[in-house]
């Protein structure tokens, strides 16, 4: 059964930090890409963070570059986000998702809930 489930969301004041973890099973997990995504209340999903299958390469979207960390380890099968210097417009609910390399294959986890408040 695949599972990809996200843990360390919670409430923080502006300028703190959190991180974020996504813990896989289910599926051969150094052959997906991984990635992090986030919605907020009545806006589209976006993309915050990506990471290759080796944890080689990294990408960032603009609003959180600088900020945010993406990492993995293939030996726990886990993908983590740093989030650093929180911003109020960084409260969103945070999805890990597997994208299988060379296929159309994807996984979401449930998500976990990140509300930057003072």
């Amino acid at each position: 059964q695949v599972q990809l489930v996200e843990s360390g969301g919670g409430l923080v004041q502006p300028g703190g930090s959190l991180r974020l973890s996504c813990a896989a099973s289910g599926f051969t997990f150094h052959y997906y890409v991984m990635k992090w995504y986030r919605q907020a209340q009545g806006k589209e999903r976006e993309l915050v963070a990506g990471v290759t299958t080796d944890g080689g390469r990294k990408n960032y979207a603009e609003s959180v570059k600088g900020r945010f960390i993406i990492s993995r380890d293939n030996r726990r099968k886990t993908v983590d986000l740093q989030m650093n210097s929180l911003k109020l417009e960084d409260t969103a609910v945070y999805y890990c998702k597997a994208e299988g390399l060379g296929s159309s294959t994807t996984y979401w986890g449930q998500g976990t809930q990140v509300t930057v408040s003072s």
